[in-house]
């Protein structure tokens, strides 16, 4: 098989893993999605060598649509604050209409995020990336005056983690919303710089 071919199979194979793990609320081996397709396990295996080769798949096609996301955004005209926002709100509102849509498939895939965390470490680090070339793109007019990039990245992560962490949205509902996290992006650019604003004692913590 061409690498074309394999890479067809790989996504097809992986696809209705996804499907039969929603159909059935577990996790999914090579063998028993063999049984599930009605193929030779050795036709599989050529495929996915090793059983970490199939979650990678799996988890690719997960993220598939989030990446998306990100390179329209990235690839758009809008200025930086409305380019934050569309980055954080769309993956957001994707995220929230998957726990809608069925909540156990959802935690499902919570679940084995936080066990195969490894294998979406790639795909993470292209949106710190991307949020990173936005960041450059905010300071060039002026806004996050003085930060370093990496250190705006890293706040701005924290900030606005509720919205892309699916365990908070599934934790959290409609508490999360659009119109909310506008008000945050709108914090971040209006009021995020690297001079001390006051906050930080130069004491320590004071007892209450």
């Amino acid at each position: 098989m061409s690498e074309d071919e394999i890479d067809q199979m790989r996504s097809r194979f992986a696809r209705e893993a996804m499907a039969l793990m929603e159909r059935t609320g577990e996790e999914v081996t090579r063998m028993r999605l063999a049984a599930e397709l009605k193929i030779a396990r050795s036709r599989l295996d050529a495929v996915f060598p090793e059983e970490s080769d199939l979650l990678d798949a799996i988890t690719g096609e997960w993220f598939a649509p989030y990446i998306a996301i990100m390179d329209d955004v990235m690839g758009s005209e809008l200025p930086p604050r409305r380019k934050m926002y569309e980055f954080v709100a769309r993956r957001f509102v994707r995220l929230q209409q998957s726990f809608q849509e069925d909540p156990t498939s959802f935690r499902l895939y919570i679940e084995m995020g936080e066990r195969y965390f490894e294998y979406a470490q790639s795909y993470i680090d292209l949106g710190d990336h991307y949020l990173c070339e936005i960041i450059a793109e905010a300071q060039a007019e002026g806004h996050l005056e003085g930060l370093d990039v990496d250190f705006a990245r890293s706040v701005i992560n924290q900030i606005v983690s509720t919205y892309l962490q699916p365990y908070s949205i599934a934790m959290l509902g409609d508490r999360l919303t659009e119109d909310k996290l506008a008000h945050i992006v709108d914090a971040i650019f209006d009021g995020l710089v690297a001079a001390d604003g006051g906050a930080k004692s130069t004491k320590g913590l004071h007892a209450a």
